[in-house]
């Protein structure tokens, strides 16, 4: 007798006022088995995932069934056997790991006093099984991502008494550079091998075909396919996601730089990881910036950009005067942050009030804001990014990913910037938005504008890039430019320097 799966789900369907989501989805995970979801955004995986997590009410008609019991919206969140680590993780950086995972289930206590050696025994202990170095009294905001998603997947797991279950991971290494996806990735194998179930979401299409026993695609909101990952490539997945071919091996193709107007300079840039890195891009340059964790490739664009504090160095826009970076916020200088929800959405507000903030002193008569003004401008943003919203009052939240991503975007270019930052710049989206964004990125390159790009993701450098900076132990060790970005140049020169 075959052992019966771990989550069953028939018929699911979740609409909202005007659209579907969700459209008698069926979708089961085995026992034993990392299963992926993957999708466009917008084609209803958040749905599902946030439907699994109690946050929405699926319609009349859905059944959910965990281990053999049927769930109900109200059972659904706390069942013991089904367990979440979502993008944003859920940890507070300010605290250490320690208190984190008390939060998550409970502060040992003796006499009505906090036993800090014991809590401390238990972080250890609920740490020990994923290799990871971390000092858990530390601040997580010390930590690198990799040890904040051990952390979160711990966290998830505290509790576990063995037997059937479901962890789902909602894209955990949707920031993570290659050397710290792959060492993830071995850490959910040793999950699954502890005998738990996985519901793997994930845009990276590499992961799915390395990780996955099967795959769910998700369309528009319907089931489109469940199969074996075996005999599919990315080109394959790609396309059954999004119906057409996505050109999955995208390359902007744009001519070098020389000779043109030096766009910016900076000099001397020093930071936590910084330590006196220099460089220029010029007009219509995509300039890559590339490192493993602790390089100063990740901290670079922030520095630039005036929001580390302690940073040190000078920048300059154009034939304009150097501005210390501590002052650089006041420069022309817009950053789209690696962490959108954390760092640039508000999530409160909608998709016009999200795109407008930046220029709320050009929409202005007088003392008063211009709404018509306002209305014309968002309008024309939202088409030229081409932003997929119920309309410019929707609550930026109901977006999915990818359209998040432009709104930040647009937020950025409506400032009309000379020179644009850009931090993971399609980060936790699918392919045909992934495509979108580095189209959108070339077309600004083409008519002058410069551009900074640091990513994790190297497909980003490698579709985006006409030159690519390399960075170890807070220096400048390598410049790749033409036929030397590579993914196999990159990564090598990531790993040489790193090792000399």
């Amino acid at each position: 007798m075959s052992t019966p799966p771990v989550l069953h789900i028939r018929s699911l369907t979740k609409t909202f006022p005007g659209t579907t989501a969700l459209d008698t989805v069926d979708l089961e995970v085995r026992d034993g088995e990392i299963h992926a979801l993957v999708g466009q955004n917008g084609s209803g995986k958040s749905t599902l995932i946030k439907v699994l997590a109690g946050y929405h009410r699926p319609d009349p008609g859905s059944r959910i069934l965990l281990c053999g019991e049927q769930l109900t919206h109200e059972t659904v969140a706390a069942h013991h056997r089904l367990r979440f680590v979502h993008q944003d993780l859920g940890l507070f950086l300010e605290l250490s790991a320690v208190d984190n995972l008390a939060l998550r289930s409970e502060f040992l206590t003796s006499a009505g006093r906090i036993r800090w050696r014991r809590q401390t025994e238990r972080t250890l202990e609920l740490l020990a099984d994923f290799a990871v170095d971390l000092d858990v009294r530390a601040p997580l905001s010390a930590a690198t991502p990799v040890q904040r998603t051990v952390v979160a997947i711990a966290a998830a797991l505290a509790g576990w008494d063995g037997g059937a279950g479901l962890l789902v991971l909602d894209e955990p290494t949707a920031v993570l550079p290659p050397a710290e996806a792959t060492h993830l990735l071995e850490i959910v194998e040793g999950v699954r091998a502890r005998g738990t179930s996985i519901l793997y979401v994930s845009h990276r299409l590499d992961e799915v075909l390395a990780l996955a026993d099967r795959v769910t695609v998700l369309r528009g909101g319907k089931l489109v396919e469940t199969r074996p990952v075996a005999g599919l490539d990315a080109g394959s997945l790609a396309t059954l996601m999004a119906g057409d071919d996505v050109d999955a091996g995208y390359r902007a193709d744009l001519p070098p730089a020389d000779g043109r107007r030096v766009a910016l300079t900076a000099r001397g840039l020093t930071g936590r990881y910084l330590d006196g890195v220099s460089l220029e891009v010029r007009e219509g340059e995509v300039l890559g910036i590339a490192g493993l964790p602790g390089s100063g490739a990740t901290e670079l664009a922030h520095v630039l950009a005036g929001t580390v504090r302690g940073a040190g160095g000078e920048v300059a826009l154009g034939v304009g005067p150097p501005v210390p970076v501590a002052k650089a916020a006041r420069l022309n200088l817009p950053i789209v942050p690696s962490d959108r929800l954390r760092d640039a959405i508000l999530p409160s507000m909608s998709v016009a009030e999200n795109l407008s903030i930046s220029i709320l002193d050009r929409l202005r008569s007088g003392p008063v804001l211009a709404h018509h003004r306002e209305r014309h401008t968002v309008a024309r943003w939202m088409a030229d990014v081409r932003v997929k919203a119920a309309g410019a009052t929707a609550p930026i939240a109901t977006l999915s990913g990818g359209n998040q991503q432009k709104v930040i975007i647009a937020r950025c270019l409506a400032r009309e910037p000379d020179v644009l930052l850009l931090c993971d710049p399609a980060a936790g989206v699918d392919p045909a938005a992934r495509q979108a964004i580095y189209e959108m990125v070339a077309e600004r390159a083409r008519v002058g504008m410069a551009l900074i790009v640091t990513s994790a993701d190297i497909g980003d450098l490698l579709a985006l890039c006409t030159r690519v900076l390399v960075l170890a132990g807070g220096h400048i060790v390598r410049e790749l430019t033409g036929p030397g970005i590579t993914e196999h140049g990159v990564i090598r020169a990531m790993e040489e320097t790193e090792l000399t």
